[in-house]
C-alpha cells in the first residue's frame, strides 16, 4: 500500500501535466481562433475576386509595394490559402479532441489520487 507521501507526490505531479495540458488546449484554441480569422478573411477577398471582370487590374501587397497580379492567379493562391487554412483547423480539431480526451483522463486520475489520500488520514470527517 502507497504512503500518504507517495500518494501526494504522485497527485502533484499528475496535477502538473494537467495543468500543462489545459494550457496547452488553450493555446490550441487560440491558433484555431486566429486560423479562423484568416479563413473569414480569405473567403471574403475569394468572393471579392468572383465579382470582377477578367480584364481587371488586381493588386497584391508585398511588403509596402504593390505589385499587378494576374486574376486567375491571385484566384489559385486565394484558393490554396483557404485549402490550407481548411486543412490546418481540421488538424487542430484533431490533435484537441486527443488533447481533451487525455484531459479527462488525467481528471480522472487527480480525482482517484486525491479520493485516496482522503481515505488514508486519519480523523478526517468524510462526506
Amino acid at each position: 500500500m502507497s504512503s500518504t507521501k507517495e500518494l501526494q507526490q504522485q497527485l502533484e505531479l499528475r496535477a502538473s501535466a494537467l495543468n500543462k495540458l489545459q494550457k496547452d488546449i488553450a493555446k490550441n484554441h487560440q491558433v484555431r481562433r486566429q486560423y479562423t480569422i484568416q479563413q473569414g478573411e480569405n473567403e471574403m477577398v475569394q468572393k471579392e475576386l468572383e465579382l470582377l471582370d477578367e480584364d481587371t487590374n488586381v493588386f497584391k501587397l508585398i511588403g509596402p509595394v504593390l505589385v499587378k497580379q494576374d486574376l486567375v492567379e491571385a484566384k489559385a493562391n486565394v484558393n490554396k490559402r483557404i485549402d490550407y487554412i481548411t486543412g490546418e483547423l481540421r488538424r487542430l480539431d484533431s490533435v484537441l479532441k486527443g488533447m481533451e480526451e487525455q484531459q479527462n483522463t488525467k481528471k480522472d486520475e487527480v480525482i482517484k489520487l486525491q479520493q485516496r489520500i482522503q481515505a488514508l488520514q486519519p480523523g478526517k470527517a468524510r462526506a
